[in-house]
């Protein structure tokens, strides 16, 4: 099968965790151990990633530096700040999978734009979270200095930021090319650079591509057989962080739409696997990292599939 699995910008840095190149490191030799097992099972790979930590990162550090000359210094924006993450974590996952994939498989990162609609109304409800986690105390704080828009996520509060829908990827070719020839595709990194027309020219702008969604446009363009969403938590839920929580096996996309899930957390990962379920009638499942060899087994996660009837519950 040809396989596209979208691993969240969480996954590859745990929550609470420190946003040392050391830590994301080592999450990303466990993402690699279980993405070469699915190379080993014979299947074709391409792969997403998120960046909302790691663009909150960089942009901290590139705050820090205005602060420390005098001299006014404009901001990298979003975009440039995408790029550069497509290129350290495309780095990092091409080493630590070549280390686990016999030295014949070719691996490529290809760095993605995307083309978004400058009147998506995204641009009027920021809500992609960026960056690292704050207490509410210190995020109020930033919020007051920088002008951010802040809200929660889960006990902490993050930074949030435009997110438009995707609307083309511009390097399908070449990422075609490369997977004709058998190579470990790395594209669509944090949902792809975010760029518009603007007077007929390609340029970017100030927003964060949803990395589900982009990812689910990706695995139709490629006509993946098999869409993997890989984040922290085994299944999708309903009741997440109650006594009454429940764990979904299996579920039609129309069963999933009445549940309703949190646009921040879940609520993409879920619109992006029904999107891709209904457009191509082909299955796509939610599910943990640790377990993504599991989950292309047809053995873990959450099985979202237009040939399922209703829902079923682990």
């Amino acid at each position: 099968m040809r396989v596209v699995v979208a691993l969240g910008g969480n996954a590859l840095q745990r929550r609470g965790e420190a946003m040392t190149a050391q830590n994301q490191r080592a999450n990303v030799q466990v993402a690699a151990k279980q993405l070469a097992a699915v190379t080993r099972l014979g299947h074709n790979l391409v792969m997403c990633h998120g960046n909302g930590p790691q663009v909150g990162l960089l942009g901290l550090q590139n705050d820090a530096y205005a602060r420390h000359v005098d001299e006014k210094v404009t901001p990298y924006p979003l975009d440039v700040l995408g790029a550069q993450t497509e290129g350290m974590i495309g780095y990092m996952i091409e080493q630590e999978l070549g280390n686990e994939l016999p030295f014949e498989v070719p691996l490529a990162t290809i760095l993605t734009q995307t083309e978004v609609d400058a009147a998506d109304p995204a641009f009027q409800n920021p809500t992609k979270f960026v960056g690292p986690v704050y207490s509410k105390e210190e995020a109020d704080q930033l919020a007051a200095e920088h002008g951010w828009t802040v809200k929660a996520d889960g006990d902490y509060f993050r930074r949030v930021v435009p997110s438009p829908r995707p609307k083309r990827i511009f390097e399908m070719r070449p990422i075609k090319w490369m997977i004709e020839k058998g190579a470990v595709v790395i594209a669509a990194g944090g949902g792809g650079i975010p760029t518009l027309y603007q007077d007929d020219k390609l340029v970017g702008v100030e927003a964060v591509i949803d990395k589900d969604l982009a990812s689910a446009l990706l695995a139709r363009e490629v006509e993946a057989d098999y869409f993997v969403i890989a984040t922290d938590v085994p299944t999708v839920f309903v009741g997440w962080g109650t006594p009454e929580a429940k764990a979904i096996k299996r579920a039609h996309p129309d069963e999933m739409d009445k549940l309703g899930f949190a646009a921040g957390s879940m609520g993409p990962k879920v619109e992006a696997a029904c999107e891709f379920a209904r457009q191509t009638g082909k299955r796509a499942v939610i599910g943990a990292l640790e377990d993504i060899e599991a989950i292309v087994k047809g053995e873990a996660g959450t099985v979202i599939s237009t040939e399922v009837n209703g829902i079923e519950w682990y």
